[in-house]
């Protein structure tokens, strides 16, 4: 390892530095190198922190703690794909056709957001902000299998450079970068990220099946469980209309369901939030707030909702709580270290009212039976409203204990 090191601090010297030919893209180098190997440079002056971790390798935290849900985000892409055509669902045929789809979805989302990154660094001349880590990877995962690349290429320009690099970077945005690229492809391209056809890779989708293309075998529903829950009449049994499309507990929970690639699994969620919380990376107040806030609006509202309402507003919590992004949201993105809420106090409010916001969203608004990414996009806004009241309502307290 001292011997790659020294090349690279060779090169570094003679080709990066101020007055040599490559000067400018210093911040290429440097995002390699410390990539590689922990940055040699330290803090001038008090306070001093002693710790190996830098914050790439922080963010690189999250890129592990995603792996579950990327890895199930494959399986089920192709195990879809091959339900619809009525072909053999063995692991090995859904992981090589779900990586056909998924990963060159990824690729393009890592390529095309890292051009900019590089693009701004080498412009502003500040080394490349590490959040971009985890930014490529978790756009992707919100997105179906079946979007075209172009898509995943604009939206991801859009979240780096509008939800990112116009409030300078790393730090300093307000919003979270990856629902903003989301975002924007929703309210742009809907008929490619919403509907009933986008989450399952039929023929017409796979260029490389040799089967002959044919309509779904019968009793296989490309809907989502949310928009097969929002489409239910408030007068039938909700549980048994979901469990006769095979939207039943255990499906739900481990992700074999239509979704976006890396939202369908509460399971992967979960065992990402584990990794979260024992690493010191993803604050627990976040994703138990969001929890028991999502929780508490769905009972009361199945409790007080009359049966003349859809049957949405009659689905049980611990439905909403493993159906559609809701806890991939909860897990990944409410625990965003920049957009969300700073004080304890202001964490647990933040993420109850996430969860609260995004259930309402799901069960009034037919139209968008989601909610989790409005709910957080919304809450980013007011992350800072929070904290000042927090803050305030402290110093109000140790005013009079000292009075």
């Amino acid at each position: 390892m001292k011997f790659l090191l020294d090349i690279l601090e060779d090169t570094k010297h003679k080709l990066f530095m101020p007055g040599k030919p490559l000067e400018k893209a210093f911040p290429l180098f440097d995002a390699g190198e410390t990539f590689l190997f922990s940055p040699a440079h330290w803090a001038k002056k008090a306070p001093f922190v002693r710790d190996a971790v830098d914050t790439k390798r922080y963010m690189s935290m999250v890129i592990v703690a995603l792996i579950p849900c990327v890895l199930l985000g494959i399986y089920n892409a192709g195990f879809q794909a091959q339900m619809a055509v009525n072909e053999s669902v063995g692991f090995l045929e859904c992981m090589i056709k779900g990586s056909i789809l998924v990963v060159p979805i990824i690729i393009t989302s890592y390529a095309v957001g890292g051009l900019w990154e590089g693009l701004f660094a080498c412009v502003r001349r500040h080394p490349i902000n590490e959040g971009f880590l985890v930014t490529g990877l978790l756009f992707p995962l919100t997105l179906p299998p079946t979007i075209p690349l172009w898509q995943v290429a604009i939206g991801i320009s859009f979240g780096v450079v509008i939800g990112k690099e116009v409030f300078g970077g790393t730090g300093m945005n307000i919003l979270n970068p990856a629902l903003m690229a989301r975002a924007f492809c929703f309210f742009t391209y809907p008929a490619q990220i919403s509907g009933d056809k986008v989450w399952i890779a039929t023929p017409d989708y796979i260029w490389w099946n040799t089967s002959s293309p044919g309509e779904l075998v019968d009793g296989f529903s490309g809907a989502t469980a949310l928009a097969q829950a929002a489409s239910t009449p408030g007068t039938e049994n909700i549980i048994e209309n979901l469990k006769s499309s095979h939207f039943d507990l255990t499906n739900l929970f481990i992700g074999l369901v239509p979704g976006s690639i890396g939202e369908t699994s509460a399971l992967a969620c979960l065992i990402g939030a584990g990794f979260l919380v024992i690493a010191g990376v993803g604050n627990f107040r976040n994703i138990l707030g969001t929890i028991i806030g999502g929780a508490f609006t769905a009972s009361l509202l199945a409790a007080v909702a009359p049966d003349s309402l859809p049957g949405i507003f009659h689905l049980p919590a611990h439905y909403h709580l493993i159906m559609g992004g809701f806890m991939f949201g909860a897990v990944f993105m409410s625990t965003d270290p920049v957009s969300s809420a700073a004080t304890n106090t202001g964490k647990w409010v933040y993420g109850f009212l996430i969860g609260v916001v995004a259930i309402i969203i799901r069960v009034v608004n037919p139209a968008y039976p989601e909610g989790m990414m409005l709910a957080i996009l919304f809450m980013n806004i007011f992350a800072p409203f929070i904290d000042y009241w927090v803050i305030k309502a402290h110093m109000k307290r140790r005013k009079a204990f000292h009075e």
